[in-house]
């Protein structure tokens, strides 16, 4: 019994961080990021401002990870979670992060080589 009201206690203390205010907020930030990403396509891009490549690419990169962690956090309850499990999902995220660095390495060379 005492176990089960631990639990309950638990799980009510991990709830209390997600607030319907907080909620609204953060869908707000992702809004207000996929409009960005909307207008640097549709304004800038598309309207011939800047030239698509790495650079545009890059900053399509790091807006959708800005998103994930944002999304990862506060919908999948992550940052109310114990800090080792954030470390590891963290761990994990690092490690994604360097495989996309090297997925770009590895297309650069292979652009550089098999279309000579």
């Amino acid at each position: 019994m005492a176990t089960e009201n631990q639990q309950a206690t638990a799980a009510l203390h991990q709830e209390e961080g997600m607030t319907p205010r907080r909620i609204w907020k953060v869908f707000f930030y992702l809004l207000g990021l996929t409009a960005l990403e909307f207008i640097i396509a549709l304004v800038f891009v598309h309207g011939g401002i800047i030239a698509k490549g790495p650079f545009v690419i890059s900053i399509y990169i790091i807006l959708t990870l800005i998103k994930a962690y944002y999304i990862i956090a506060y919908f999948m309850h992550l940052k109310f979670e114990t800090p080792g499990f954030i470390i590891l999902i963290s761990i994990a995220m690092l490690l994604l992060i360097y495989f996309i660095i090297l997925m770009f390495i590895e297309g650069g060379y292979l652009m550089e080589h098999l279309f000579e």
